[in-house]
């Protein structure tokens, strides 16, 4: 593949971020889940663009400047005027646990694919190697924004484009409609070549008993690989009518639990990508997931990433 073809287009909300440190002080940041996917996947030196929306104010010029420094590509980023990307402050206990508190009902990202714009993303998102969103992509957009998401979805695949897909269900995030929730992801489910769920957000959102439970439910709609993290439990990965429990390496005490998925995410997509099986590759997740829990915020500094 030559020019764009390469890119991985990692799509949804990136924020401003506060989070509150040790001296109980809160520091500015920022953050989102498929935006802290796409940041590691940079690390790992992969061609990636990021597709969302911000405002033309100085907080926005600050995130565009961080996804540059971390050699992203910003030009799927919609610049709206007058508007103010999403907020959100995380507390974290004792244990790293986080409780979010979110302000981001008018943000931009909301409307990606009712933009004027929009036309232009999709093309350029025809031109992908691969398509990463989330759970949390699809409970920003409306009923039109989704039908073209997932429309867009559909074309992608029938080019040979992959999708890559991580619930990560937030029921305040879907105000609490959980039959619509269900709805909307049985949609997505059906345009995924690569799902990478959590376990603890299956088991509320479909009442999954197991890993296992969750592997034959993503498998009835066709996905040919699976990756369900676990916290510290091994994660299962099922592909090629194999199933492996993986097991984290180290098991260390977290002391921020953000972004700890994403950060698996990515060290696993870039591994598959590299040309490791699903359990190599799953064990390359773990890896960069205990580096990043074992500092504050989303994004930990370049330093530490553990990403090859």
């Amino acid at each position: 593949m030559t020019g764009q073809r390469k890119r991985i287009v990692s799509v949804g909300e990136v924020m401003i971020e506060m989070a509150r440190g040790s001296d109980g002080r809160f520091a500015l940041g920022c953050g989102g889940d498929t935006f802290n996917t796409a940041v590691y996947l940079a690390r790992a030196g992969l061609d990636v663009a990021y597709a969302s929306a911000l405002g033309d104010d100085p907080y926005s010029d600050a995130i565009l400047a961080l996804a540059g420094a971390e050699g992203m590509a910003t030009d799927l980023i919609v610049r709206v005027p007058g508007r103010l990307p999403g907020l959100y402050l995380i507390e974290t206990d004792a244990a790293g646990e986080r409780a979010f508190y979110y302000w981001r009902d008018h943000a931009p990202a909301r409307e990606l694919f009712e933009l004027g714009e929009w036309s232009r993303l999709a093309g350029s998102i025809m031109s992908a190697r691969l398509v990463y969103f989330s759970g949390i992509t699809l409970s920003i957009y409306s009923n039109q924004g989704l039908g073209r998401f997932l429309a867009l979805l559909e074309m992608a695949r029938q080019q040979g484009i992959k999708v890559a897909f991580d619930g990560n269900y937030r029921p305040r995030s879907w105000k609490g409609d959980i039959q619509r929730t269900r709805t909307v992801f049985m949609e997505a489910l059906k345009r995924v070549d690569i799902a990478l769920p959590t376990f603890d957000d299956e088991a509320l959102l479909w009442g999954d008993t197991s890993p296992e439970t969750t592997v034959e439910r993503l498998q009835s709609f066709g996905i040919a690989e699976i990756a369900v993290k676990n916290g510290h439990n091994p994660a299962l990965v099922a592909a090629g009518g194999v199933r492996d429990f993986v097991a984290v390496p180290d098991v260390v005490k977290p002391v921020d639990t953000t972004a700890a998925g994403d950060s698996f995410n990515a060290g696993y997509l870039a591994a598959r990508l590299g040309g490791d099986n699903p359990a190599g590759a799953a064990l390359a997740g773990h890896r960069l997931a205990a580096e990043v829990i074992q500092q504050r915020g989303a994004i930990i500094p370049r330093t530490s990433a553990a990403v090859h």
